[in-house]
């Protein structure tokens, strides 16, 4: 499995029989700059979505029409990215288990809010934000928490699922800051890589990982603080 960190909480997950993009805010992300859009979604088989934020959908609907690309999202949002011409939709919602060929993906709960609003100046619930629990056949199993903030029930998504790798948002204001999200590691999980995300796109939060780093100093958890366009091959 090659995982590579497209800069906010935008992700590309390689395995041999598919090819995700999470989350990918691409266009206007500024942890994206220097890279190429039609490179990181050449092949691309699955787009997944945590939320309807606009930095969690991002480019979505245009790279759904470009590749074919099946898009997976819960109930609201995807029936959005219906209304937008995306053809190829798998929906779900909390606690919902969806197979998608090579790896199925189960909606955890996240504590955060889902919005849009339209050009016409209207604000849109498109759902409940989630995180993603992912399974492969052969691979390592991976926890993108999505946004959200520290929450006693991760320790029965621990219990559920024993996921080995976590994408873990640290950037504080939208999200639990790094020093919460290492006690959500450390309390409630067993990862044996950790991720953090979220940080360093938007003056207002986190520039660096740091606090999570220096938080998780001394555990088991191998925490991997890679830059943008960096890659894992786990």
């Amino acid at each position: 499995m090659k995982i590579t960190w497209l800069g906010h909480s935008a992700f590309c997950i390689e395995t041999s029989k598919a090819k995700i993009l999470l989350d990918p805010f691409l266009s206007y992300n500024a942890s994206f700059s220097g890279q190429d859009i039609k490179d990181v979604s050449a092949g691309i088989t699955h787009i997944l979505l945590t939320h309807g934020h606009g930095d969690h959908v991002g480019d979505t609907v245009a790279l759904a029409k470009e590749t074919g690309a099946v898009v997976l999202a819960n109930a609201d949002l995807a029936a959005w990215l219906g209304s937008k011409g995306v053809a190829k939709i798998e929906m779900g919602n909390t606690g919902g288990t969806i197979a998608l060929g090579s790896f199925s993906a189960t909606f955890t709960n996240a504590l955060h809010s889902s919005a849009q609003i339209t050009e016409d100046g209207v604000s849109h619930a498109l759902g409940n934000a989630n995180g993603l629990m992912l399974h492969f056949d052969d691979e390592a199993s991976i926890l993108a928490m999505g946004d959200t903030d520290i929450f006693s029930d991760m320790a029965l998504i621990n219990e559920l699922h024993q996921p080995d790798i976590g994408f873990v948002p640290v950037g504080d204001r939208f999200t639990m800051g790094g020093a919460v999200a290492a006690l959500a590691c450390r309390r409630y999980f067993n990862f044996k890589t950790a991720i953090p995300c979220h940080y360093g796109t938007f003056p207002i939060i986190d520039q660096t990982a740091e606090k999570f780093v220096a938080g998780m100093d001394g555990s088991k958890t191998d925490v991997k603080a890679i830059r943008p366009s960096e890659s894992l091959s786990i």
